[in-house]
Formats: structure tokens, sequence, C-alpha cells
């Protein structure tokens, strides 16, 4: 099959993949750049485990089309922590409230919380519960996990 070539901007660096043209953008990240933070679960947009940021916006990776993020810039949980390997506030929050427990949905909650956090820096409980609503959970019940974004909401506040 004849290969494409897609440029964007991956956690921060300019990256240039030579893919098939009917690749996902998550098919990319996990074989192309071997970034397997985000999951494939159900393979078509239904709970959440590939969730990446693409231009500041929680997406489904597994069916966003890889010649769709063509100049864009995408974040996967790998790109969270800082460059010196210090944990997002997220991320502190999931550790310290329980809000992990097999871990397979994780980068998809943490992501889909950070594209809330960025665009809303306080939200209700309702807004939380309605920004990760797109994420299947199977072991916590979701409790601490809306605990965990709310204290790292506070975290974020109190590095500001």
């Amino acid at each position: 099959m004849k290969k494409v070539s897609v440029s964007f901007t991956l956690n921060g660096d300019l990256v240039t993949a030579e893919v098939p043209p009917n690749w996902t953008l998550l098919k990319t990240l996990r074989e192309y750049f071997e970034l397997t933070g985000a999951k494939e679960g159900c393979g078509v947009g239904e709970c959440g485990a590939c969730t990446v940021i693409v231009d500041g916006d929680a997406i489904n990776s597994c069916i966003y089309p890889i010649l769709e993020v063509e100049g864009k810039s995408v974040t996967t949980i790998e790109g969270v922590a800082s460059k010196d390997g210090a944990l997002h506030p997220l991320q502190k929050a999931f550790l310290e409230n329980n809000g992990v427990q097999c871990g397979f949905c994780t980068s998809g909650m943490i992501m889909s919380s950070k594209a809330l956090l960025d665009h809303n820096p306080d939200p209700t409980e309702d807004e939380i519960r309605a920004s990760i609503a797109g994420n299947l959970c199977r072991c916590t019940g979701y409790v601490q996990i809306v605990e965990s974004i709310k204290n790292a909401a506070e975290m974020i506040k109190q590095e500001k």
C-alpha cells in the first residue's frame, strides 16, 4: 500500500510519519512512534482508552484518521509529565486519590480531564463528570477519578 507523509507536533516536537493513508492516529502513535500509553479498547470511539488531545480538544484517536492530524498539535499521556520527569498535577492526584486501579482507562481519563482543566481550571463536579463521560472505567466506580480531578484542579490553582 502506498504511504503518505503526515507532519504534526507530537508532545511538543515537530514530527513526520510515513504511514498508510488508512491508518488512524492511534495506530500511528502506537506502531510508528511506539507510544503505547493510548490504548485500543473498543476500536469504535466508545470507551475512551485511546483519548489524546488534538489542538486542545480530547479526541478518540482510534477513529481519528491520520490524514486529519496534518499541521496540528497532539499531546499523548507520554507528553503530560514535564521533560525532567516531574508528574503533572493530574498524574499526582490520580496516584494520591486512588484514581487508578487496573490502569487501562487511566491515560484516557487523564487526557480527557487535562483537556477540561486546560479550558476550565475551576470545573464543577457536573462539568468533570461530563468531561469524562466518554471514558469507561470498569474498576473504580468513578468516585476516586472525580476526586482526583478535583484535587488536581486545586493543585494547579495553588501552583499559579
